[in-house]
C-alpha cells in the first residue's frame, strides 16, 4: 500500500486519529509511524510527539474500548 510522508505525519499529530485507523488507511503498523515521525521531525519535534502519544488513549482503540466497557458496567 502507498502512502504519503506528510499524510501520515499529519494523521499522527492528531489526536483524534488513532493508530488502528492510520494502519487501515496506509498499511503501516504502529511501530513504522513512530520510525517515519523519528525521520522526518526534528529531534525536538519528535520527542514532543512521543511523549504526547505515549500517554494518550486516543491513539490506541483497544485501549479506549477496554475503558469504555469499564465505564459502562
Amino acid at each position: 500500500m502507498k502512502y504519503n510522508v506528510d499524510e501520515v505525519i499529519g494523521m499522527a499529530w492528531s489526536d483524534k486519529i488513532s493508530f488502528e485507523e492510520i494502519k487501515k488507511k496506509t498499511g503501516l503498523m504502529e511501530k513504522e509511524v513512530i520510525s517515519i515521525m523519528r525521520k522526518n521531525l526534528k529531534k525536538k519535534s519528535y520527542v514532543i510527539w512521543r511523549k504526547r502519544v505515549r500517554g494518550r488513549i486516543s491513539k490506541h482503540k483497544k485501549k479506549t474500548r477496554h475503558k469504555l466497557k469499564f465505564y459502562e458496567l
